[in-house]
């Protein structure tokens, strides 16, 4: 809560204490000045992202009457003041949510919609690049495959093929939508997945890799179903 209430504060003097937006007198040269406008820009940024509009005149009132006025001549309660920021951060939240599960939701069922993509009982959607003739894994083996992964807007964000080798993976450590997906195929395959945000990472997102609400793409190539005793119950060397 107080980090937000910081940021409001600190993104009002990126825009100049006279409310009027980009200032063409600020001096740009002096290490100073360069370092409050980066300070104020990157806050606005991030306070942008979560969508949440502010009247700048009024916002501007509230931090000279908190910075100069007497506590007396707020006009409101510091409590009341820091609720009213708290719920508009998560009405802000919501939207955004709101807005992400329903591109989300736009983009699998255009996706479902293509030749030769099929869409299992969960919601995951395959298609067959190569079928391999090979057995298929349980969900309690491990295995050995070459994938990248990338968002929708093909952003990579994983590939064994760019680190050059592949990697072992248990199916009981991974999202659900490879436990599930890896079970499809059988040894020599190459599919591709379109896995939902449900059976990846769901609302919350991975770090700073991947988003909310993210379908994760991946292009998976399954080379062999190892051995558990010889590697070590989990296929790592």
């Amino acid at each position: 809560m107080k980090r937000y209430a910081i940021a409001v504060c600190l993104v009002l003097v990126a825009f100049g204490v006279n409310a009027r937006g980009i200032r063409d007198d600020v001096d740009m040269v002096g290490d100073h000045a360069r370092t409050s406008y980066a300070f104020g820009m990157t806050v606005g940024i991030d306070l942008r992202e979560t969508g949440l509009g502010l009247d700048f005149p009024a916002f501007v009132d509230g931090l000279i009457s908190a910075m100069e006025g007497e506590p007396g001549e707020l006009r409101m309660d510091r409590q009341d003041a820091l609720e009213l920021v708290e719920a508009a951060f998560e009405r802000a939240a919501e939207n955004r949510a709101g807005r992400l599960r329903l591109e989300e939701e736009i983009f699998l069922a255009a996706k479902a919609l293509v030749p030769g993509v099929n869409v299992t009982e969960s919601g995951l959607q395959y298609s067959v690049i190569e079928e391999g003739d090979g057995p298929k894994p349980s969900s309690g083996d491990t295995v050995m495959v070459h994938y990248e992964g990338s968002l929708a807007d093909g952003t990579v964000f994983d590939s064994s093929r760019a680190r050059g080798f592949p990697e072992s993976i248990p199916l009981e450590m991974v999202i659900p939508g490879w436990t599930e997906g890896i079970q499809l195929m059988g040894v020599g395959s190459t599919y591709r997945f379109h896995i939902p945000s449900r059976l990846a990472y769901g609302s919350r997102g991975a770090g700073q890799v991947i988003p909310p609400f993210a379908t994760l793409i991946f292009t998976v190539e399954l080379l062999e179903i190892l051995d558990e005793e010889e590697n070590g119950g989990y296929g790592f060397d």
